[in-house]
């Protein structure tokens, strides 16, 4: 499935399709998170972790009323959006941040198969930028893994701060790409 031809709109938004809300999670961004793992990824990332987020039918829809409850139950983790890719999801996961930048004080960091660039260069994905403070960019290369490297799984991923403070104690962390 092509990102581009899925079509909705910010108003006609039900739910985002999870697969799962990890809390308290320390895997997918610094400190404290709270993880949502969406369903849906046609990145088909050879050796990929998560195969099973693959399905964009998999796991259940969410409203973004019930998300934004147990993201604000916990007044000490941060928020990462992880899958499958949000990206496919990228109006629904837009409207989600917005709530949590309008009414918490959380950093919101985003994994995704695709790159800056290619999000920058569409405005549909681009709908999201302003509300993340971090994009974990690319897809996962096999023939890149790295077990020691943070918050990423291949060297060729980017930690992208989108609010330009990187963080220089995490290895990867790359400055704000300027289009």
């Amino acid at each position: 499935m092509d990102c581009k031809t899925r079509d909705n709109s910010l108003s006609g938004i039900s739910g985002i399709r999870i697969l799962d809300i990890l809390e308290e999670t320390m895997a997918d961004g610094p400190g404290l998170r709270t993880a949502i793992y969406c369903a849906g990824c046609a990145h088909h990332c050879p050796g990929c972790h998560n195969p099973q987020s693959w399905d964009f039918t998999g796991g259940r829809m969410a409203s973004i009323e019930e998300i934004l409850d147990i993201i604000k139950e916990d007044e000490f983790c941060n928020v990462t959006f992880s899958g499958g890719d949000p990206l496919y999801q990228v109006e629904a996961f837009t409207e989600l941040a917005r709530r949590i930048k309008e009414e918490t004080d959380k950093t919101i960091w985003c994994y995704t198969g695709f790159t800056y660039e290619e999000i920058i260069a569409d405005a549909r994905l681009s709908m999201i930028l302003p509300y993340l403070d971090v994009i974990v960019d690319g897809p996962f290369i096999e023939e890149k893994k790295d077990k020691e490297l943070l918050f990423r799984g291949s060297s060729n991923q980017r930690i992208i701060y989108l609010n330009g403070k990187p963080d220089d104690t995490i290895p990867g962390t790359v400055p704000l790409i300027q289009a």
